[in-house]
């Protein structure tokens, strides 16, 4: 392969990635079905990267996808009268939406990935398979790319996929945007969905990683796509906010074995000024013309963070506050846990302490490791040595990922050589 072929295929197949969601969606909505709009999709691309090279990319690439894969669409349902019978019952689903929106005015393809977004995450799917399928399809990631995500066999995740696509098909969920009556219930589900990918990029739940970036990267660039599509939508601009906020400090987190390095430890400096920058931004949009949501007061409570010059010069008092804000407005044992946290910070570990106590018979918090290691924390800061030690082997049992364990032993093992 010359150097020519082998630049045009990566520029097609980066330019593909990227589009992806944008040509599916136009291919759903034209068709009703899923499944006929990857396969063709993906033989358009196929069609790509065989003609690209030799005549040249053509001025509207996604014009020419589209283009090509509803010739292909059209050709497969001519050929299978199952396949175009059962498209027939669709369809009156795809009619309900409405006429497919023009062309843009440069031939490209229209935006339809909204209607993608709500579909992927509608709540008659399991969570679960709402994040694969958002994953899969608006995030272009292949099947083995999201097994891998969720740390599942490829065959499992296959299995996962072809479920909810299969519930999409038989409970003939449609295929468009919620009406503004509809749209305060469905937009937290499709919020969800992002923040859930977002949160096993940031910190995933097991293996040898603490992080894995792609991942937390590919949530930011779908928040990003929700965001131009729902530009007044403030809890959109919250969650971006919050993602971009805490994926500044992604650097820092680990040292260079690898190894956890808390926010406390971390270098300031190594921290992603721009993106924090972008992220404050989008608080202040988030938090203006109207009460706060969630993902807004979680977004402020990130820049205060990435705001302070070190964990002692913080706005404790202030953070804490927010914290009474984002509790009231989703009472949870997480939050809860975290608003105790920055109570230690701000009133010192006996109060934080009492607050952990509080919530020791909380059924959701068994099997989340952060409570028993915040609650070793705090007792090794108020010198209960063996109370420590104990909590710290508990959160050791609980932790996913090598590095955490790793922190936990490190912590564990100060403790034990001290009492001997």
């Amino acid at each position: 392969m010359d150097g020519r072929v082998a630049e045009t295929m990566t520029s097609v197949e980066a330019m593909f990635r990227e589009e992806r969601g944008r040509l599916l969606a136009s291919l759903v909505r034209r068709f009703g079905d899923l499944d006929l709009a990857e396969e063709v999709a993906s033989e358009a691309i196929e069609a790509a990267l065989v003609h690209w090279p030799v005549d040249g990319v053509p001025a509207s690439p996604g014009a020419w996808l589209l283009t090509t894969a509803r010739r292909k669409a059209v050709d497969r349902l001519r050929r299978d009268r199952t396949y175009a019978a059962r498209l027939a019952v669709l369809q009156v689903e795809v009619d309900r939406a409405g006429p497919a929106p023009p062309a843009d005015a440069d031939g490209d393809l229209p935006d339809e990935r909204l209607q993608l977004f709500f579909t992927c995450a509608h709540p008659a799917l399991p969570a679960e398979d709402r994040a694969a399928l958002t994953l899969r399809c608006l995030a272009g990631l292949t099947t083995a790319e999201v097994a891998r995500a969720f740390l599942v066999p490829s065959a499992t995740m296959a299995q996962r996929i072809v479920r909810a696509k299969r519930k999409i098909r038989q409970a003939r969920i449609p295929f468009r945007v919620p009406g503004a009556d509809e749209l305060p219930q469905r937009l937290p589900g499709v919020l969800q969905v992002l923040y859930s990918i977002f949160t096993e990029g940031y910190a995933a739940s097991s293996g040898p990683d603490l992080q894995r970036p792609g991942l937390a990267e590919e949530a930011a660039r779908l928040a990003r796509i929700l965001r131009r599509l729902l530009p007044a939508e403030r809890e959109v601009a919250g969650l971006l906010g919050l993602m971009l906020l805490v994926h500044a400090r992604r650097d820092a987190r680990t040292g260079p074995d690898g190894g956890l390095v808390l926010l406390e430890d971390q270098d300031r400096g190594r921290w992603d000024r721009a993106m924090i920058e972008e992220g404050r931004g989008l608080v202040l949009a988030a938090l203006t013309g109207g009460p706060p949501g969630p993902y807004g007061v979680q977004a402020a409570i990130a820049a205060l963070h990435d705001e302070a010059a070190d964990v002692a010069t913080t706005d404790w008092p202030q953070i804490v506050a927010l914290y009474d804000v984002l509790l009231a407005l989703t009472p949870s044992p997480v939050v809860a846990l975290n608003r105790a946290a920055a109570v230690a910070m701000r009133d010192g570990p006996e109060a934080g302490l009492a607050l952990l106590d509080e919530l020791a018979g909380e059924p959701r918090l068994r099997g989340h490791h952060p409570y028993p290691a915040a609650r070793a924390d705090l007792l090794h800061r108020l010198g209960r040595f063996h109370e420590a030690a104990a909590a710290y082997r508990e959160a050791l049992d609980l932790a996913g990922t090598e590095p955490e364990r790793a922190h936990l032993r490190r912590r564990l093992n100060a403790i034990e050589e001290a009492g001997a």
